[in-house]
């Protein structure tokens, strides 16, 4: 891995919900690889009235609890401590840049990566602080955090007004999924691999289920959910994202944007979700009280920041359609939801069943369909269903499992995603960051479902701790389907 040059990384937001579980973490990752020269520097940026030293003593206790005791070590945290630094800047105030743009005196030599891990309402006008206080420089890079506005109009708004200021090759719109390992594993399945790409195709896969079910709740951020919901937060990034990378055709080379290129053909070529066909093939669910391994949990309406009667989904299923040579009559459904009975990210493609002729003398409903699943959280790895012969005398169908996990062959490092990202951004490859094309078709693709031409759609209540609302079960039923299960891994799928 390539040593990375002098970098400071500003980190506004840096005493928020995320830089503390996850980015403050990664970066410490990245300087145990010893990817961060003792001249790179970690300037934690927010409104909170800390001390350097209150600052440290907060992170180090955060690290503490979502690093391993074996990644945190005494040495190795004060060596990267020495390299961290606390500004309190509040970004509604232009005069407050100037504390900023005197901790980085000097240094307009080194990479600027500036983090906007805050509301996407605010980054205009940080960006646009950021330019008036000169601390913009032709070396410097901007991450903007998911989700990229509200819906397209926002979005569109936020790429022209950040692009005023930065070109766009020093932006970054940053998607951790996009940074896990076993995401990233789908590319070099589908074209390092001969045996993949006679498959990959209408004439061979029936259908694809796409799914990211979370035991978690709201965990605290019932206000930012409120505004966001399941459709905003998971299937207009995540989800299309691995829509991207399963449907893409091969890109000439693994130049960032040839790679960004095919991924947005993809997105155009989704066929568009309106009129009538918003109820048909959407649903929305909120989830109730109940209990999620175990321990009771409460409704969603009960989450401190939640309004009383909130529409807001918690819980999103859809079929999705595209309408390209290779994929046309294949059905793409996708599904994520919040208090989940499992947490599970995976990707399973279903292939067509075999002709049935050889063997009319077995119970042929006993054929399980081949089906490859890419496991990407909790467990990494990929299965593959297929059948075999019972051993004995008469011709009996058995359905079997071949599995690979990362961990069987390789040593796992811990990666939510972010370490690569970072990593790809202080580097300056653009590979896995959407372009502002991306994100503008993107939300085109769900604008129609979060405004629909009747009116707001029924959000159904389900159970915490269930496998969603009976309508996202109904939405596959109706094409002779059924969800992969999320409880047992071992369940089978569909015969069709």
């Amino acid at each position: 891995m390539q040593k990375l040059d002098t970098f400071d990384m500003v980190l506004f937001g840096g005493t928020g919900d995320l830089a503390l579980r996850k980015l403050v973490p990664a970066l410490y990752r990245r300087h145990v690889a010893g990817q961060m020269g003792p001249s790179s520097r970690v300037l934690a940026v927010a409104r909170t009235n800390l001390s350097r030293e209150e600052y440290l003593a907060q992170i180090e206790t955060t690290c503490r609890k979502h690093l391993s005791g074996e990644e945190f070590t005494e040495a190795r945290w004060r060596a990267f401590a020495a390299q961290v630094d606390y500004v309190r800047v509040d970004v509604t105030d232009p005069q407050d840049f100037r504390k900023l743009r005197a901790a980085l005196e000097g240094r307009d030599d080194a990479t600027r990566v500036i983090f906007l891990s805050t509301a996407p309402s605010l980054f205009t006008l940080t960006c646009d602080n950021l330019a008036a206080a000169d601390i913009v420089t032709p070396k410097s890079r901007v991450v903007l955090e998911k989700p990229l506005g509200h819906d397209r109009a926002s979005a569109d708004l936020i790429n022209r007004s950040v692009g005023a200021i930065f070109a766009e090759q020093q932006i970054y719109r940053i998607d951790h999924y996009l940074g896990k390992e076993t995401v990233q594993n789908l590319m070099a399945l589908r074209f390092g691999n001969t045996l993949f790409e006679p498959l990959w195709r209408r004439g061979r896969i029936r259908h694809v289920q796409i799914t990211i079910a979370e035991q978690l709740g709201v965990e605290g951020r019932g206000q930012f959910y409120e505004h966001t919901g399941a459709l905003r937060d998971m299937v207009q990034n995540h989800l299309l994202q691995l829509v991207c990378i399963l449907a893409m055709e091969p890109p000439t080379s693994s130049d960032p944007d040839a790679v960004r290129d095919e991924k947005l053909k993809v997105l155009r070529a989704l066929r568009p979700i309106m009129g009538n066909a918003v109820q048909n093939k959407t649903v929305r669910g909120q989830y109730r009280a109940g209990a999620v391994s175990g321990q009771p949990v409460p409704s969603y309406l009960d989450e401190a920041g939640v309004a009383a009667d909130s529409t807001t989904e918690t819980f999103v299923a859809l079929k999705a359609e595209i309408d390209t040579w290779r994929w046309a009559g294949v059905p793409f459904y996708l599904r994520t939801g919040k208090r989940m009975t499992a947490r599970r990210t995976e990707i399973s493609v279903q292939l067509k069943a075999v002709p049935f002729l050889l063997f009319r003398d077995t119970p042929v409903d006993k054929l399980v369909p081949n089906v490859l699943t890419l496991r990407i959280d909790p467990e990494h790895g990929t299965t593959f269903d297929f059948n075999v012969k019972v051993p004995g005398p008469v011709m009996q169908i058995g359905a079997v499992k071949s599995s690979f996990k990362y961990g069987d062959f390789f040593a796992e490092r811990p990666n939510v995603g972010y370490e690569t990202l970072l990593y790809d951004c202080m580097l300056g490859d653009e590979t896995l960051f959407q372009r502002a094309d991306s994100i503008e078709t993107s939300w085109a693709a769900v604008d129609s479902v979060l405004h629909p031409e009747g009116g707001p759609l029924p959000v159904h209540g389900y159970t915490a701790g269930s496998a969603g609302p009976k309508e996202a079960d109904a939405l596959l039923q109706a094409d002779g389907r059924a969800w992969r299960p999320l409880a047992d891994e071992h369940t089978q799928d569909d015969k069709n």
